[in-house]
């Protein structure tokens, strides 16, 4: 199984990215897919996730990040819109855990992209 997320780079406040999280050797069709992120200095924090066809949002991106599925792709993304300076971090997408929120509940993590959010 790999897990690779993209689309990270650098954005001026109010800007929006899309990340990708790309899966091979394993469907992201109908698992829990979460998406993660670690700032400088502080702890991983969970971001959102798909747990089946229901899309949770932690609350300081809710209304501003929204996940989506590409079965024909086998993709999960995020779109971020309305970007922060509190957004800029190290996202990773995580596939196949028993717990949304939980980075520890999946047994696919992936490798991080960086999202620089400047005003």
């Amino acid at each position: 199984v790999q897990l690779q997320a993209s689309g990270g780079g650098s954005v001026r406040i109010g800007e929006s990215l899309r990340l990708s999280c790309l899966a091979s050797g394993i469907s992201l069709d109908s698992d829990y897919v979460g998406w993660f992120r670690q700032a400088p200095g502080k702890p991983l924090a969970w971001v959102s996730c798909f747990a089946g066809v229901t899309a949770y949002y932690t609350n300081s991106v809710k209304g501003r990040f929204t996940v989506s599925r590409d079965n024909a792709k086998n993709a999960v993304y995020l779109d971020m819109n309305n970007l922060t300076e509190e957004d800029a971090a190290n996202y990773y997408c995580a596939v196949k855990g028993t717990t949304c929120s939980s980075w520890l509940s999946y047994d696919y993590r992936g490798q991080g992209t960086q999202v620089t959010v400047s005003s």
